[in-house]
């Protein structure tokens, strides 16, 4: 039997087919309700929604063995994201799918606004006719303000321009040098306001957008500004665009989104300045098959090769760059493993130097593989997923660095801990392209594969020290596979790993303890 994956919403049939050809055991139940979902949730390690199914923090609460929720669309704003992750949930969605469908939407809601489409339209099937009421304006030379230069966004854009627009755009995320390679001016927000004729929203639902549009942002805007919003209905305030349109500082609005939806409050969209439509931004054929096929495509590669595409709240790798990341997120687990069990004192700051090859891969990816490792016997349930929250919650800072030169390895991971004690360092390379080492200890330079039983003594650096570590083990019967040593300087300090065939014992842990020149001794098992 394979994973059992629930499909809560609808789902085009190839899209179920591809499921089922991946080997999962599918469910669909398109019309399943809250209290249900939450008693059946348990029994799925998959969840496939689109926009209709609420996935709260109660929901995740009941589900114990799921693994993943896709999204069959770019919106995942009925999903509660932060509970998911400390859960360790991936949540992954179809950004491109629909892309090109709701920029198509936000430029017809828009041309439909200009024109008064809707409403003249339905004038003549009520019999009337009315052309002196329906005067339109046009959009040739007007000034279009797009507020998020993402994929949608620039679409948009780029569609406006082609419909002789002058464009101008804001997004603190996006850069001077690509605003001006697809032509459009990147403005401050105020200055978007006060110059644009139509301003089309683009962003995601978020703290910092929530309310965009309000009562102060619209008095800032043009007399007789227009509005289109497909992206979502929280960065608008009802209140204070019905307040602009009956005031006459807007002359309309186009609406495909809503806080809720179904719209509760009519008072906005039955406004004759308004068009509005059902969410339909996404609503062609063409997507509605295209993000369904991705969902499934994208779940199937997870449950049959562990590849995540599109991962909301997880690096997006695909399956060669795994191929070749895996060596590293395996020396970087062990790196933290290791760090965890050999240094005391509670970690306050993770630092982690990257150094060659390298940086050219998803260093976020690697970091997160790093901190599972530091984390992995401090948290239950820790994964690539939430060990950057659970650091978090513990208040420990993690910070990267970078650096394209390496004096000896093609490639380095440096990991520095500052901890309550002190402060400690391990560093770890490839050898070929899959072989992780140890290469460096704080000041030691050693040479250990992080495997299997290993036994690291701190000592100081004197003759009888390995004889009497042999002799114990010997007693014992513990086969000794490899030794490696480093020192300071002859006469100093020295560092021996030994990789064991079994683990020590606590009693013989002890002896070794009782050892003349022994400053310290830890087991640890990869």
């Amino acid at each position: 039997m394979g994973s059992k994956v629930l499909v809560s919403d609808k789902l085009p049939q190839q899209g179920i087919d591809i499921l089922k050809a991946g080997g999962i055991d599918v469910d669909f139940l398109p019309t399943i309700g809250k209290e249900e979902l939450k008693a059946e949730i348990k029994n799925y390690e998959g969840l496939v929604i689109r926009s209709r199914t609420k996935v709260t923090s109660d929901v995740i609460e009941a589900a114990e063995n799921l693994e993943i929720i896709g999204r069959a669309g770019i919106g995942v704003d009925n999903v509660d994201i932060p509970s998911a992750s400390r859960r360790g949930i991936i949540v992954m969605n179809t950004p491109g799918g629909n892309v090109i469908t709701t920029a198509e939407h936000a430029i017809s809601l828009m041309l439909s606004l200009s024109r008064k489409i809707p409403q003249a339209s339905h004038s003549l099937k009520e019999g009337r006719w009315e052309k002196s009421k329906f005067v339109g304006v046009e959009i040739f030379n007007k000034t279009l303000g797009v507020v998020g230069m993402g994929r949608i966004g620039s679409i948009v854009a780029d569609r406006a321009q082609g419909l002789r627009m002058r464009v101008i755009a804001y997004d603190p995320f996006v850069s001077q040098d690509m605003a001006s390679k697809i032509g459009v001016e990147l403005v401050t927000f105020e200055e978007l306001l006060a110059r644009s004729d139509f301003i089309s929203l683009h962003t995601p639902m978020s703290k910092e957008t929530e309310g965009l549009i309000n009562r102060e942002t619209i008095e800032k805007m043009k007399d007789g500004v227009m509005i289109v919003n497909c992206a979502r209905g929280g960065i608008v305030n009802d209140d204070a665009l019905y307040e602009g349109i009956k005031s006459g500082k807007v002359r309309g609005a186009a609406l495909d989104v809503y806080r809720v939806e179904p719209p509760q409050d009519r008072r906005l969209i039955e406004l004759e300045e308004v068009i509005c439509t059902p969410h339909l931004g996404a609503s062609t054929g063409e997507a509605q098959l295209n993000v369904a096929l991705a969902v499934a495509e994208q779940m199937a590669d997870y449950f049959s090769k562990g590849i995540v595409r599109n991962g909301v709240n997880f690096p997006s790798v695909g399956k060669e760059i795994l191929q070749q990341l895996q060596p590293y997120l395996n020396l970087a687990e062990n790196l933290g493993i290791f760090q965890l069990h050999l240094f005391k004192g509670g970690i306050e700051e993770v630092i982690v130097e990257y150094c060659g090859d390298i940086i050219d891969y998803d260093l976020s990816f690697i970091t997160s593989a790093l901190l599972k490792g530091i984390m992995s016997s401090v948290e239950e349930g820790v994964n690539f997923i939430n060990a950057p929250i659970l650091a978090e919650e513990r208040g420990i800072k993690v910070i990267e660095t970078k650096k394209r030169e390496s004096e000896v390895f093609m490639s380095l991971i440096t990991l520095k801990t500052k901890t309550s004690l002190g402060e400690n360092s391990i560093t770890g390379t490839l050898f070929g392209k899959s072989e992780p080492r140890i290469v460096r200890i704080n000041e030691f330079s050693v040479e250990t594969v992080p495997n299997g039983n290993i036994l690291v003594m701190l000592n100081d650096d004197k003759a009888g020290v390995i004889g009497n570590i042999g002799t114990i083990l010997g007693d014992e019967g513990v086969n000794i596979g490899s030794m490696q040593f480093g020192r300071d300087k002859p006469g100093g300090r020295a560092i021996s790993i030994l990789h064991l065939d079994s683990p020590l014992t606590p009693g013989v842990m002890e002896k070794i303890k009782g050892l003349p020149n022994i400053i310290s001794v830890t087991q640890i098992q990869l």
